[in-house]
C-alpha cells in the first residue's frame, strides 16, 4: 500500500493562514509542469493546437485557457524555453500530446512536475510583501497581469507569474517551499494589524 503524497507546504497550512488578511496564501501541489524546448514555429504553433492554448509570442510573458487537457498555462522562460502547467496527474498525457505535436522538429519535453509546488499569494500588501525579497519591478505598469519571470525572491529561485491586480503565483522547488514559508511569514509582520 502506497502512502498519499505530502505536499512540501503542508506543515505550514496553519501558519500561512495566519498571514491573512496582510496575505493570503493558497499552495496548490502536484500540479503536472513540462518544460518544453523548442524554437521551430511551426511546432510551436502545432503544439499550442494540441493544448488548446497558444504557446506566448512574447518574452516574460503566459498564456492559459481551457482546453482537452482542462485549464492550462504556457509559461515563456526564455527564447525557446517554456513551461507547461496543468492540473494535477496530467503528466503522461501532456507529454504525449506535446511529442506528437512537434514532430520531427528539434527540441524536448520532459516531465519537471515534482521539481517545483505552486504558492498563489493574495492581497492588498501582495506586491510589498514581494518588494521585500524581490528585485524585479512589480509595479503594476512595469509587471501588468500576464508577466511571467525567472528571479529570485529571498534568494530562493522562482518562477513569478502576475496573475491578477494583487495576485501573484510563485512557482519555487519543493525543497525550497518550507524557507520561502518562513521568509513570507517574516516579511507580512508589518502589515498584520
Amino acid at each position: 500500500m502506497t502512502a498519499d503524497p505530502t505536499s512540501p507546504l503542508a506543515a505550514w497550512t496553519d501558519r500561512l493562514a495566519a498571514l491573512a488578511p496582510a496575505l493570503t496564501v493558497a499552495e496548490r501541489p502536484f500540479r503536472a509542469q513540462l518544460t518544453v524546448r523548442v524554437s521551430d514555429p511551426s511546432a510551436i504553433e502545432a503544439m499550442g493546437s494540441a493544448l488548446g492554448v497558444a504557446f506566448p509570442p512574447v518574452p516574460c510573458t503566459f498564456t492559459s485557457g481551457a482546453g482537452p487537457f482542462g485549464a492550462v498555462e504556457v509559461l515563456w522562460l526564455g527564447p525557446d524555453e517554456f513551461l507547461v502547467v496543468a492540473p494535477p496527474d496530467l503528466q503522461i498525457p501532456l507529454e504525449d500530446a506535446l511529442r506528437a505535436a512537434r514532430g520531427s522538429a528539434r527540441g524536448s519535453v520532459v516531465d519537471t512536475s515534482a521539481q517545483r509546488t505552486t504558492v498563489v499569494l493574495e492581497g492588498s500588501h501582495v506586491r510589498d510583501v514581494l518588494a521585500h525579497g524581490c528585485s524585479v519591478d512589480l509595479h503594476p505598469s512595469s509587471a501588468p497581469v500576464g508577466t511571467c519571470v525567472q528571479t529570485l525572491l529571498a534568494r530562493t529561485g522562482i518562477i513569478l507569474q502576475v496573475t491578477g491586480e494583487d495576485r501573484f503565483t510563485v512557482l519555487v522547488r519543493s525543497s525550497f517551499a518550507g524557507y520561502l514559508a518562513a521568509w513570507l511569514s517574516d516579511a507580512c509582520v508589518e502589515y498584520r494589524t
